[in-house]
């Protein structure tokens, strides 16, 4: 955990090793809060957030009142929003979230919880609005005010645009917000396009703030806020403007600020490992547009790098740079699962694992088509090197179909069953329910269990279809299913016992020298953080297994972003020819062809983003003095907790 005062930074905030230690600690301030004001006999009066971020923060909150005798009895809440129009019964529903989440789980009154109310009338909206703010003033204001932040950079739903005086109020939502929203909707289409917000007057009318931004994908926009000027186009830049506010992130959301890109600059000492070093140096060649062994002396010292060049460089620069490129140059291999002794050439580099040939390797793959996606080219090479390679799809990815789809396989079963003569009175009962059920099914509702399940044949068949082009056995496809995702909704569950002990009986089955895992935590809908973590709590219940102490672990990143090149620690080059296998198997995903259901905010298809993000490692890797390719896929090590490393 990190919190010391940063000159760059214009909020006070703290940074954690995970998100886990993130929410565990904003509960203890809320929790300490609580009981600050009931021993006083006032009440405490909380403005609460929805979406992903402060669920960790409820679920301890939840603990502490079972656990340890938290009570909400003087506990007066204000949600920060609602979707418009949107019943406090559906899916999407900020209410129900609120519920699901915290409220049924705890002793807060009834009539002390408050929560914008999309089931009014238009002309009504106004009055509500005002009407909440009076209520919030009558209470005396709220003591502290719990706060995510989209990546449009709002603070509740005040988009681009909203003002410092802004008060709650109803509020066209940006197209990016509606992006971002649309996997909850299954579909864009159906993301409502007003909400009913407090207003950044509101929030900044709190005693306190807290702001919480956990994974990669929130970086940007929190090095916006923090660091950026004070703008009415990133709302939550206005916290810089109060007297008590604080910003909780974990490290990935920490990794736009300049504390984490290039402390150098912020004439802090700095520890110069060979990490830092990396970093350093490859930061200073990008800046300067120069490959790392044409870096210069004056280069260092004119863009805050003198203390590096003091302390390990004697004052010539030289000799870090070849150490930089060197580590750089080590990193590419063309043999993933390591070089066979019959293969090796003279200056061969020797890698960790390499006498063991062929390898068991199993590729853990969140959604089905993540393996092909993020790391195909690497899947085919070790194929075709002669490896033993599984595939275990984390999850069923059945949420992910579009319902014409689910016909057009329905009634291709129905013809055949009719051809073949295998027609019975389930099979019509099924075919009837099916037609009548995506008929009159509204937006964003869930499948029935039979949809679900022929929307996960679909993407079972579509995996099948990929291993082959890739050269993988259909023995060798393990469909995992975990529990946690079985829901039928965007919304999952935690991780379970069940969905680790899933995990580690695939491992002590397979007994892999090799594993990969998507190691980034970017993902909008949070299934590779949740894939991520079962992965990781296997290889802790395996420590004494023979097979996990010999094993490899390799993280990879999906469809949204690629490691940092200071970050690769295994760089796999592939050519044209293997690109377009890759794109091949990536193409056997026909029901994520042309339009994905949930796509995001980038609008290019899968393989277009994966082929971009390969191509620009390589140009990267060439315009840092490597080898030129035409892409390349990069992975970072990963080591258990008692693997000692």
């Amino acid at each position: 955990m990190s919190h010391h005062a940063v000159p760059a930074e214009h909020i006070p905030l703290t940074v954690y090793t995970t998100s886990i230690n993130a929410s565990r600690a904003v509960a203890a301030e809320i929790a300490a809060l609580i009981r600050a004001k009931a021993a006083t006999g006032s009440k405490c009066v909380l403005g609460l957030a929805t979406g992903s971020t402060p669920v960790g923060v409820y679920n301890e909150l939840i603990r502490l009142h079972r656990e340890e005798g938290l009570s909400f009895a003087n506990v007066v809440t204000f949600n920060l929003d609602e979707y418009f129009p949107m019943q406090p019964g559906d899916l999407q529903s900020y209410h129900r979230f609120m519920h699901e989440h915290l409220f049924d789980h705890v002793d807060v009154p009834s009539a002390a919880i408050h929560i914008p109310n999309g089931t009014l009338p238009i002309e009504q909206v106004d009055a509500f609005c005002r009407d909440y703010e009076r209520k919030i003033a009558a209470v005396g204001g709220l003591d502290l005010q719990l706060l995510g932040i989209g990546r449009t950079g709002h603070v509740g739903f005040n988009e681009p645009g909203s003002g410092a005086d802004s008060r709650t109020r109803l509020i066209t939502l940006d197209k990016v917000t509606r992006l971002d929203a649309a996997s909850d909707f299954f579909g864009e289409q159906y993301v409502p396009r007003r909400a009913i917000t407090m207003g950044v007057g509101t929030i900044l009318s709190a005693k306190k703030l807290i702001m919480m931004a956990f994974g990669e994908g929130k970086a940007p926009i929190v090095a916006k806020a923090v660091e950026g000027p004070v703008t009415a186009a990133v709302a939550a830049s206005f916290l810089q403007q109060h007297a008590n506010a604080n910003v909780h992130l974990d490290a990935a959301a920490a990794a736009g600020l300049t504390r984490s890109r290039s402390p150098w600059l912020l004439g802090m000492a700095t520890e110069w490992d060979a990490a830092t070093v990396r970093r350093a140096v490859i930061w200073l060649a990008e800046r300067v547009n120069k490959p790392i062994l044409k870096l210069t002396d004056e280069d260092y010292n004119e863009h805050g790098l003198q203390d590096l060049l003091a302390t390990l460089g004697g004052g010539a620069a030289y000799d870090i740079n070849l150490e930089v490129f060197r580590a750089l140059t080590r990193t590419i291999t063309g043999w993933p699962g390591g070089k066979p002794e019959g293969r090796r050439k003279p200056g061969d580099i020797r890698r960790p694992g390499d006498d063991v040939f062929p390898k068991r390797v199993l590729i853990f793959s969140p959604h089905p088509d993540d393996d092909v996606i993020s790391m195909g080219g690497t899947l085919i090479r070790l194929v075709d090197q002669g490896h033993e390679v599984h595939v275990a799809y984390q999850t069923s990815g059945n949420i992910a179909v579009f319902d014409a789809d689910a016909l057009r396989f329905a009634d291709f079963a129905a013809e055949f069953n009719k051809l073949f003569g295998v027609a019975s009175d389930g099979a019509a009962k099924l075919e009837n329910h099916i037609e009548e059920f995506l008929r009159n099914k509204k937006p964003g509702q869930v499948d029935s269990p039979e949809i679900q399940k022929i929307k996960g044949l679909i993407r079972r068949g579509e995996c099948r279809a990929a291993g082959r082009d890739c050269g993988v056995p259909v023995e060798r496809l393990h469909f995992m299913d975990l529990p946690f995702y079985e829901t039928g909704a965007v919304r999952k569950k935690p991780l379970g016992p069940d969905d680790v002990r899933l995990t580690v009986d695939l491992l002590n089955k397979i007994r892999p020298h090799q594993v990969y895992a998507a190691g980034d935590l970017s993902d909008p809908h949070g299934t590779h953080r949740v894939c991520l973590s079962a992965v990781f709590a296997a290889f802790e219940q395996s420590a004494e297994s023979d097979w996990a102490k010999q094993c490899q672990v390799w993280l990879y990143r999906g469809a949204w972003q690629e490691w940092e090149p200071e970050k690769i620690e295994m760089a796999v080059p592939l050519s044209p020819q293997e690109l377009m296998r890759k794109r091949s198997a990536v193409f056997k995903h026909q029901s994520q062809k042309d339009r994905a259901m949930f796509p995001g905010a980038d609008a290019r298809e899968f393989w277009q983003r994966a082929e971009d993000r390969n191509r620009d490692t390589a140009k990267t890797y060439d315009k840092l003095g490597l080898a030129e390719y035409e892409a390349i896929e990069g992975f970072v090590r990963w080591f258990p907790a008692w693997h000692g490393a």
